[in-house]
């Protein structure tokens, strides 16, 4: 019979690590404050209890946005939202930490982002009436049309196991249980799907995103980059 951790033990519900302290973040800041426009003097005296990297701790949110503009990575990240979809938040989190361009939201404007626990302030937002819209506006980017790839496993798409992706890319999903709308198959340049072995038609729609982040990051991002974060 399992029981709760006691109080002392017990880890915010918001901290993923699995590992250090129990209390998540740090302090006040101790000894001399330091200088520049990137610290919040709120945080250096009441401390930075916020789940970001360590370079991070004690930044406000607009400098650590403003670095982040710096080496975001070329792909996008975009879903359909008719229903309200739950997913999006998560989706928003997994493309945080990939570093998208850009999130897109198509549809509905209002979003659930309680799944993205917070991580949408670090991250650029767009709205799309639909499809259509969202495929004209990558396509007229500067530096070149980002192309539009659904993810769904729809007769004749390409395996996104079997690389790479474009670099110049925007992945979108479809809703939770349908996938893709038919606007949306028939706007997107091409479809990737993802490989299954086993009963089930499809996975969860915020998984997939992550799947094709990640193999974004496989085939593209520069992995020797000193700011990678490795845990």
């Amino acid at each position: 019979m399992s029981s709760s951790p006691p109080d002392d033990v017990r880890r915010a519900p918001y901290d993923p690590m699995p590992h250090g302290p129990v209390e998540v973040g740090v302090g006040p800041w101790e000894g001399p404050w330091p200088t520049g426009p990137q610290w919040d003097p709120e945080l250096l005296a009441g401390g930075d209890r916020r789940n970001v990297v360590d370079r991070y701790r004690y930044w406000s949110l607009e400098a650590i946005r403003a670095d982040l503009d710096t080496r975001r990575h070329d792909f996008h990240v975009a879903i359909e939202n008719w229903q309200h979809d739950f997913n999006i938040g998560t989706v928003v989190r997994s493309a945080n930490a990939f570093l998208a361009a850009e999130v897109h939201i198509v549809g509905n404007r209002r979003w659930n982002r309680r799944g993205a626990m917070v991580t949408d302030r670090y991250q650029h937002l767009r709205h799309h009436e639909d499809v259509p819209a969202l495929r004209d506006y990558l396509h007229a980017l500067p530096g070149g049309p980002v192309e539009l790839h659904g993810i769904d496993n729809l007769p004749g798409s390409r395996p996104l196991e079997a690389g790479p992706v474009p670099r110049r890319v925007c992945f979108l999903l479809g809703q939770e249980g349908p996938g893709l709308s038919e606007g949306a198959r028939e706007a997107c340049d091409a479809t990737f799907s993802i490989a299954q072995f086993g009963s089930t038609r499809s996975i969860n729609a915020s998984a997939a995103a992550a799947i094709a982040m990640h193999s974004w990051v496989r085939d593209h991002a520069d992995l020797g980059d000193e700011r990678t974060w490795r845990g």
